[in-house]
């Protein structure tokens, strides 16, 4: 009796394991690979994944990918999966999946072949974070950070021309948020805080479209101050490097409806940064 139970027990299992396998196979949001029953070698799964992503099944290439890099650790496969999976997460917009496997990568693998690839993509995953000028720009700083890696490490890489492209506009969001705080400060009559703002864009963002407000607001704010010399060289430095702006000439007529007029203090912080400006730096 005892053993005829414990071989219908054995029945029930086996059925109860058909009838999962069944499911999971008819039902395409179920992994296999999660529940330990598939068994398709690396390549094999590789180019199943390929295919997905072909087909324009990104999150079944995603699961595949994945599935390898789990099951086949510090392997070339690994290797080459952990790259398409920081691809694949990319294209679906699971940012933090992609910098977390990119990271990965790079970490693991600094010197392979597609480091600078996987490098680019942690790049552009910083640059898909960046947000309006009137958010947090920490984004902004990775991308740049990011992105110069790629530069240094990887000079003659074919993804130079748009990491440094990126790194411009990334700077111009850092300008643009101190320009956005500088106005704030400017607007409520508090100037030094202004000036210590429209000064971070000249001197560390000199290449960048925030500059030539910058320097028209230093004229605005050191002459509400009363530091008519300081205001006249921003506005000198202003009308060499952008002579047909129109921020010059508010700038110009600012000053010339107090009798002044834009005129260089050698002595001055903006003459040097001036100096950078006019050299492209």
């Amino acid at each position: 009796m005892m053993k005829t139970a414990r071989a219908l027990l054995a029945s029930l299992v086996v059925l109860s394991a058909g009838a999962l396998i069944s499911g999971c196979q008819s039902d395409p949001d179920i992994d296999i690979t999660k529940l330990g029953l598939d068994n398709d070698p690396p390549d094999v799964l590789y180019n199943q994944a390929l295919a997905n992503m072909k087909a324009g099944n990104m999150a079944e290439a995603a699961r595949k990918f994945d599935a390898i890099d789990r099951e086949n650790p510090f392997s070339e496969w690994a290797r080459k999966a952990l790259v398409m999976s920081t691809f694949v997460k990319y294209r679906q917009g699971k940012i933090d999946e992609a910098l977390a496997s990119g990271n990965r990568y790079m970490a693991q693998y600094p010197q392979s072949k597609d480091a600078a690839y996987v490098q680019y993509l942690v790049g552009l995953s910083y640059s898909k974070q960046i947000s309006d000028v009137t958010q947090d720009q920490r984004a902004s700083s990775k991308t740049i950070d990011a992105m110069q890696a790629v530069i240094d490490k990887y000079p003659d890489s074919e993804y130079v021309d748009d990491a440094q492209a990126k790194i411009r506009f990334a700077r111009d969001q850092l300008a643009g948020k101190e320009m956005q705080i500088g106005r704030y400060y400017l607007e409520r009559k508090e100037y030094l805080a202004a000036i210590s703002r429209f000064r971070i864009v000249v001197e560390k963002y000199p290449n960048t479209n925030q500059v030539e407000e910058a320097l028209s607001r230093l004229v605005e704010a050191y002459y509400a101050m009363g530091i008519v010399e300081e205001a006249q060289t921003a506005a000198a430095v202003l009308g060499h490097n952008y002579p047909d702006s129109q921020w010059y000439a508010d700038s110009y007529k600012l000053l010339k409806s107090g009798g002044a007029e834009p005129r260089e203090n050698k002595g001055s912080w903006l003459s040097e940064a001036g100096k950078k400006l006019l050299l492209g730096s």
